[in-house]
């Protein structure tokens, strides 16, 4: 009898394993089944964007220390470097990378790091088994023309940075904390204890980068992107459920700017439970 009972179990627990399978796969093949994400923007990683004015003072004392080679911002580098010549015009790139990782604001867009494998640098999809965060100054020369130049923190730009022409004449001159541009515009419900309402990236007076409106607990509310001053790509909309982050909406918009004739439309849609309510007729899964 305690055999067929620990059988009986067992065939239970095989069961259940199959099914969950069986739904992990249901959500790698249908995205859209659960309106449910990951927890990655709930309060606890509410943007900072540096508000704390005693770590801004310490930092600045830090910089302040007698520098040590290949160390910056208190962080041990290696010095790296990249050439690529095309139609006789050589580009070289010098930059600093570190081993080190840090774990990346969620709501910080471009996270630049060293490939080591295709040797290049990418912006996007940081992967540490496959390459490094660039930390430290950054240089882009061609033909003996310094064209860019600015400091990357854990990959994310920082400080100013400036870009010139091929007569070493200034272009461009932008300001950077950890990523996110100086300029950008933020309100707040309230500003005592950066409580805040919405984020909008702005860099040469335009809306440029991750947008954010979070509700008045530190849920997140609205995400999208604006490029060049308009909004591209999947903008989210969010449930104020407390607990977990559970999309509303998804409105898709223009993927590259100005693109003429195009209309954004709502691509899908769930309940406050994250049940799937509508999604645009030609989007389900293959």
């Amino acid at each position: 009898m305690k055999y067929f009972t620990l059988l009986f179990l067992s065939m239970l627990l095989s069961l259940s394993a199959f099914a969950q399978k069986d739904k992990k796969k249901e959500k790698e093949a249908d995205p859209d089944s659960t309106g449910v994400v990951s927890d990655r923007l709930q309060p606890t990683s509410l943007p900072l964007l540096l508000f704390d004015d005693n770590e801004k003072k310490e930092k600045k004392k830090k910089q302040k220390k007698k520098k040590r080679k290949n160390i910056f911002y208190g962080v041990k580098t290696k010095k790296g470097r990249m050439k690529n010549t095309l139609r006789n015009q050589v580009t070289y790139v010098f930059f600093f990378y570190t081993t080190e990782t840090q774990k990346n604001d969620p709501y910080i867009r471009d996270i630049h790091w060293y490939d080591t494998k295709d040797k290049m640098i990418r912006s996007k999809d940081f992967d540490p088994g496959r390459g490094y965060l660039l930390h430290g100054p950054y240089e882009k020369v061609i033909d003996e023309n310094l064209i860019e130049e600015g400091h990357f923190y854990f990959g994310k730009k920082h400080g100013t940075w400036l870009s010139f022409n091929d007569k070493h004449v200034l272009q461009d001159k932008l300001h950077f904390s950890e990523g996110w541009p100086k300029d950008s515009r933020v309100t707040y419900y309230n500003r005592a204890d950066n409580k805040i309402e919405k984020l909008t990236p702005i860099e040469y007076e335009l809306k440029e980068g991750n947008f954010f409106h979070f509700y008045e607990d530190g849920q997140v509310a609205v995400t999208g992107e604006y490029r060049y001053g308009e909004k591209v790509g999947l903008w989210t909309e969010y449930w104020d459920s407390k607990t977990k982050v559970i999309r509303k909406r998804e409105i898709q918009y223009q993927e590259i700017p100005f693109s003429k004739d195009f209309r954004p439309y709502i691509r899908a849609e769930w309940d406050k439970d994250g049940n799937l309510i509508y999604r645009k007729d030609g989007l389900g899964s293959n």
